[in-house]
């Protein structure tokens, strides 16, 4: 499948290296711009002016005078240096509307890669519920799946259970041993009071921190019935952690247990198999990595894979989670807290002394409250069971003044609620810190998932009075200038995908669905659709906007509305 906007960058690539060779014999790589609002494409010539020893606007203007166009190319011109290239309008708007009716919810999707990717998210300790400073994990674990997949992966998403760590250690303590009442719904807001009471006592009394260490070692030493029982605890946190992705349309493949990899040996034979490198040390009884010739300095740079009671650490356990994804997947992508960054380099330098496969890792900073960072441990949070609940009010008082109260608005306040939440953390780069407020979450204006709901579900109302024996426009033609624009940010879908899948950036799909969004109520103000002598055209171009929306809200997570 090659969409216009391919079939165009090919063409004006193959012209510029003709062109580059017949008139100046010099083979050079074509690096292509696209300008906002100048051009649909531009090749600069600032590269070219010091080989050739010419001003770029010289060398722009021989490229653009000896390019008199092509299938694609309806115009070249020299401006400042660059070559500027428009694309066909004709061919442009038949063949897109051609293939977004005639592949609807598969448009924009790319050619199957026959890659195999496994994707990593969440991985939260099962201590307590979800709370809003982690849960941009899951949404941008989640969204770069489904980016993923609608690119032409073969995508399975991984949860990394951590069930032998302090934190599960210290919740199934405070259960065994705590009796205080709780009134709760879900189990995870039930159980993680026990988690929180118990680290206060663990910190203030040493025979509590000795009960639980003594947790922590039988877990790490592979003990069937210690496991077992922390597991029936931690599972029933979990499910609640579980019920809460659900809610904002978060569903996970698989569960990956890390007592898995001690149980089954694969602990033990990476512990013997880095221990043989040259880069290995001893402190006592304990082996280390040393990380000085990886550039890793000062007091990190021992990575310790066991204590000196010879019991793993997680990070080792980690490695073999990893030895075990690099075989059942092609690729690996992780999404981490930007807290993680060091873990994740030791991690990697473990697997390349191995000679085995690395990660690719997508850190994301963290959601903060305007009094400082969120911790589960101290209580200090704002719950995504919270966020949701007082979404779900806004949005239905929001819809309510809108609509009134009638048998939708239970459902719409529901999707709106979960597409701001979705939208508003993955519009910003998953690099960038974001300071958690209410009014800026939950904005049904401007930039958000409402603003991009409404537009589909205008979109929808327009066809529906249309009816179902529209008739299918032969002459698609487009003069008006928010006409073009709407049908050029159709056509600009495909490479959407690719830019977001080549960066591994969700929010280039979020900031596309709102510029779609825009385009499209700048054609609706400026254009009449029905009764339009053009109306067929019109009404076809309504369609491929609806249906381009509609697929940018499915790959955000996003309920594509048909009304609001």
């Amino acid at each position: 499948m090659t969409y216009p906007y391919q079939a165009f960058r090919e063409e004006v690539k193959r012209h510029l290296k003709d062109v580059l060779r017949k008139l100046y014999g010099v083979e050079e790589e074509i690096k292509l711009e696209k300008p906002k609002d100048i051009a649909d494409l531009a090749f600069p010539c600032f590269s070219l002016s010091k080989q050739l020893k010419k001003s770029p606007v010289e060398i722009a203007k021989e490229i653009a005078d000896s390019i008199s166009g092509g299938k694609w190319i309806e115009k070249v011109e020299a401006i400042n240096g660059y070559v500027n290239f428009f694309i066909n309008k004709e061919r442009i708007s038949r063949e897109t509307i051609r293939l977004v009716r005639e592949m609807g919810d598969e448009y924009g999707k790319l050619e199957e890669k026959k890659v195999k990717v496994i994707v990593e998210h969440t991985s939260a300790n099962p201590n307590g519920p979800l709370h809003v400073g982690r849960a941009r994990n899951p949404i941008i674990g989640d969204t770069i799946a489904r980016i993923l997949r609608f690119g032409g992966y073969d995508v399975v998403t991984q949860y990394y259970v951590d069930d032998m760590g302090k934190q599960v250690a210290t919740l199934f303590w405070g259960v065994k041993n705590l009796n205080i009442p709780v009134e709760a719904k879900k189990n995870d807001h039930r159980y993680v009071v026990f988690y929180q009471e118990a680290n206060r006592r663990m910190e203030k009394d040493e025979e509590v921190r000795k009960e639980i260490e003594e947790i922590i070692k039988k877990c790490e030493e592979g003990d069937k019935k210690t496991l077992e029982e922390v597991r029936e605890v931690y599972e029933r946190v979990l499910e609640g952690m579980l019920e809460s992705l659900e809610t904002i349309n978060i569903r996970i493949d698989e569960f990956v247990r890390e007592s898995k990899f001690v149980m089954d040996g694969s602990v033990e034979e990476v512990i013997r198999k880095l221990a043989e490198s040259p880069h290995a040390k001893r402190d006592g009884k304990a082996i280390y990595i040393d990380m000085e010739p990886f550039g890793v300095h000062g007091r990190n740079k021992r990575f310790y894979l066991t204590r000196s009671d010879g019991t793993s650490l997680y990070a080792t356990r980690d490695i073999a989670y990893h030895l075990w994804k690099g075989e059942n997947a092609d690729k690996m992508i992780n999404v981490l807290g930007e807290d993680h960054k060091l873990e994740a380099r030791f991690v990697e330098i473990a697997l390349k002394i191995l000679d085995k496969k690395t990660p690719e890792v997508i850190f994301y900073s963290f959601i903060s409250l305007p009094e400082g960072k969120m911790s589960t441990r101290k209580g200090r949070v704002v719950y995504l069971d919270d966020l949701i609940e007082e979404a779900m009010e806004r949005a239905r008082k929001e819809v309510k003044k809108r609509r009134g109260g009638d048998e939708n608005l239970e459902y719409i306040a529901r999707s709106v609620a979960v597409g701001a939440i979705r939208y508003n953390i993955i519009k910003v780069r998953p690099e960038k810190p974001i300071v958690f407020k209410w009014e800026e979450a939950l904005n049904f204006e401007g930039q958000s998932a409402p603003f991009i709901q409404y537009a589909h579900a205008r979109c929808c109302s327009i066809m529906r009075k249309i009816g179902t024996d529209q008739k299918e426009s032969k002459e698609i033609e487009y003069e008006h200038e928010s006409e073009i624009n709407l049908l050029k940010m159709i056509a600009l879908f495909p490479e959407i995908i690719e830019e977001s899948i080549r960066e591994r950036n969700p929010a280039v799909v979020a900031e596309y669905a709102f510029e779609i969004a825009s385009s499209f109520n700048a054609f609706y103000r400026d254009c009449r659709v029905i009764g339009d002598e053009r109306e067929e055209a019109r009404v076809a171009l309504v369609d491929a906007a609806r249906q381009v929306i509609k697929n940018c809200l499915y790959i955000l997570g996003i309920e594509a509305l048909e009304e609001m």
